[in-house]
Parts: structure tokens; sequence; C-alpha cells
């Protein structure tokens, strides 16, 4: 009868590089995906220049201004007179903040009736857009 000899037994190893290309891999993934998800309903406008945080808000409510004094919420053309009976559905307790999105050359006085109107219907914090230097 022939005796087989013990096998040796090795260490297992962990393989490094495999495992960054994964990592590298999820990590541009997630970070993809987290720039897409970004979502400002907002138009296009000529925003004046200035210093500002960024903002942390899954959804964001805007309140845009053109220069030729439209006013939109959340890409929805509105007056005046409608602007608070749109924007109170769209607020809730937890949020109670609009993003304004002002054109530059936008008279003054319809930003500020806009601002007036919004804080109508239950806006209580306004963040104004600024375009980064």
């Amino acid at each position: 009868m022939k005796l087989r000899k013990p096998r040796k037994y090795r260490k297992g190893r962990i393989e490094v590089i495999p495992m960054i290309d994964v990592m590298f891999f999820l990590l541009a993934t997630f970070m993809l995906s987290s720039l897409s998800m970004q979502n400002l309903d907002s138009l296009q406008v000529n925003l004046p220049q200035g210093k500002a945080e960024k903002l942390n808000d899954n959804q964001p409510v805007t309140l845009t201004l053109t220069g030729d004094s439209k006013i939109f919420v959340n890409r929805t053309p509105v007056t005046l007179q409608t602007l608070s009976a749109t924007l109170a559905p769209l607020l809730n307790q937890s949020q109670q903040r609009v993003i304004v999105s002002a054109d530059n050359v936008a008279p003054q006085g319809i930003v500020v009736q806009a601002m007036l109107q919004a804080r109508a219907a239950g806006a209580r914090n306004f963040l104004i857009a600024v375009k980064h230097e």
C-alpha cells in the first residue's frame, strides 16, 4: 500500500491590484452618478457674480426671474398674482427655502414683489443664486 505525502498548505494571499481596480471603478461610478442626481429646476439667466457656499438640498424650489420680468417657479411660468398659489403646495414644513435666480438686468422691483409673494406662500428663507467667479 502506497501512502501519500501530506500536502503542504500554502497560506492564502490577498491580491491587492485587482482590489484597487474594483475600488477605483466603484469610486468613479458613484462620483458620476452623484453628479447626475443634481437637479436644479431653473432657466438659464445671466446671474450676478459673487461668492457663496454650495447648496446641499434634495429638491430645491427655484424662483426664476428673467430680464424681461417673466417669473417661473421650477420652469412653470406664473404671474405675480398666481405666484403665491403656485408656490404654496411646493413648500413643506421641513423645507421653507426658495432659491431666487434673478437675471442680472431684472428690475429690482419685480424681484422684491416676487419675494414678497413667495413669503406670503410660506417661504421663510431665500437663497440668492450667483455665478461663481
